[in-house]
């Protein structure tokens, strides 16, 4: 709004649930659940985007304290002291190993995975958390080398280098299957692991980097819009394995829980901040200044808040 969006609907459209109301989010209940806990998101930017939304909404019971951020401010903790509750966000945007440094001859520069070994900027954090939301996908898509066992065994779209084309559907779905199954066998976490379903966008007539616009100012309308193409191929993987590297309990004792927040998201191309992210925008618009749109992200408040809507229920019936 403060940056030149004239309309206001996105801010009262609601999901509700077949059969179901979803109650709107109650930021005391949650502080009382989570009392005495440690709770990380982690993830890409749209992990980000849910803990903006769920620190916003708490703060109107107790204002957090800052208690470490790093320099790039990618890695943040908050503490509400009346609760004894810290709340972190945690950037890993493949949740498994990621670097560009040289590899056995690949130079410096590309990006290599791999796709056997979680993240140690999350994962040693693991054994002192309570809750953890896992949040990844739309970073596969872009360039990349795969590596297991410390070999190469392929790549998505890198054409200079020697390599299988396995495409990023392998790479996403090793990530989800190395995550959930060393969430479930590390030593000293008996804590939720929830893992989020896709996120969808909504660009139209391009992408982020070719013009895409997203300038819907009301929802769909249920049956109008299905997921399709690459959205609905990544989202069945999610789901896929959740079913397969749950289906027995965990040895580590620690539980894990599916958030589909895929569909609700998908009827909601009016959320998000589109040309209105730019804080530019009216001066550059006047000067006809080409503006990006942000079709991935969403508004605070919007339909984000959905999200921890459903989170809270979730957490009331553990």
């Amino acid at each position: 709004m403060k940056n030149g969006r004239p309309d206001m609907e996105y801010l009262y459209w609601r999901w509700k649930p077949n059969g179901h109301t979803l109650p709107r989010f109650n930021a005391t209940l949650f502080l009382d659940l989570v009392r005495g806990k440690v709770w990380a998101f982690v993830g890409d930017s749209v992990a980000r985007n849910q803990m903006q939304s769920l620190l916003c909404m708490l703060s109107q019971v107790e204002l957090p304290k800052t208690t470490y951020k790093d320099e790039a401010d990618v890695n943040v903790h908050w503490y509400f002291a009346s609760y004894n509750f810290t709340l972190m966000v945690l950037w890993s945007p493949y949740l498994v190993k990621n670097t560009e440094a040289e590899f056995k001859g690949i130079p410096q520069g590309v990006i290599k995975l791999h796709l056997d070994v979680l993240d140690p900027e999350w994962v040693t954090l693991l054994p002192n958390m309570d809750a953890i939301i896992l949040s990844t996908g739309q970073w596969f898509l872009k360039s990349g080398i795969y590596i297991m066992k410390d070999e190469v065994v392929g790549c998505h779209n890198c054409q200079e280098i020697k390599a299988e084309q396995l495409g990023f559907y392998f790479a996403f779905k090793h990530a989800i299957q190395a995550a959930l199954n060393g969430i479930r066998i590390l030593p000293g976490f008996k804590g939720i692991a929830f893992l989020q379903t896709f996120t969808v966008d909504h660009f139209e007539n391009g992408q982020w980097d070719s013009g895409g616009t997203c300038n819907r100012t009301v929802p769909y309308k249920k049956n109008e819009v299905k997921l399709h193409g690459v959205e609905k191929e990544m989202n069945k993987i999610v789901v896929d394995e959740f079913k397969y590297e749950t289906k027995e309990e965990a040895p580590n004792g620690s539980i894990a829980k599916l958030v589909d927040i895929t569909y609700c998201s998908l009827l909601r191309p009016d959320g998000h901040p589109g040309k209105y992210r730019d804080s530019n925008f009216i001066s550059k618009s006047r000067s006809n200044q080409p503006v990006p749109n942000d079709c991935l992200h969403w508004c605070l408040p919007g339909p984000v808040d959905t999200w921890n809507e459903i989170l809270l229920q979730m957490i009331k019936d553990i």
